[in-house]
């Protein structure tokens, strides 16, 4: 149905019928040993299996950058923070309690598995006096800025 059709409310005969269009599903080869099956529509791919993305609060004070996530469920030993020159890399894993399969949920927001943050900060950091702390759920990650300094006058000498 086009815009105008829509607009106007005309229908095509197809549409006043109720009848679908059939589509033919094309047989994807099978993998050895297994049956053919049929090519899934786009609609209908599967997405790849990945890590979700960690939610995260940035902000600086005077000589250090703070990063805070809430990391609900997620044991300390289950993280793996990265620091180097300006990128911040979190990675972690959620697990679900034990016996949860087979429930028959209303709502399933919660994010359980591999998840995983890159951050790349305004200016470079000194990893290796960073410190993580998890406390209530929430990780806060203090990264202390690495002081350049500051611009230095150099005399120029007039040769003869």
């Amino acid at each position: 149905m086009s815009f105008f059709d829509k607009l106007t409310g005309i229908k095509t005969e197809e549409e006043k019928s109720g009848a679908k269009k059939q589509t033919k599903k094309k047989k994807v080869a099978a993998p050895e040993g297994g049956e053919p099956r049929p090519e899934k529509s786009g609609r209908e791919l599967e997405k790849p299996k990945s890590e979700g993305q960690l939610s995260i609060d940035v902000y600086e004070t005077n000589g250090d950058f703070i990063i805070q996530s809430t990391i609900a469920g997620v044991k300390a030993e289950d993280l793996d923070i990265a620091v180097e020159n300006d990128l911040v890399t979190i990675r972690g894993s959620r697990q679900r309690a034990s016996g949860e399969e087979g429930k028959n949920y209303f709502y399933q927001e919660c994010y359980w598995g591999g998840f995983a943050r890159k951050v790349i900060l305004p200016q470079e950091v000194d990893g290796s006096r960073a410190e993580a702390k998890v406390k209530d759920g929430i990780l806060t990650l203090t990264i202390p800025k690495i002081q350049k300094t500051k611009k230095k006058k150099v005399s120029v000498k007039q040769e003869e």
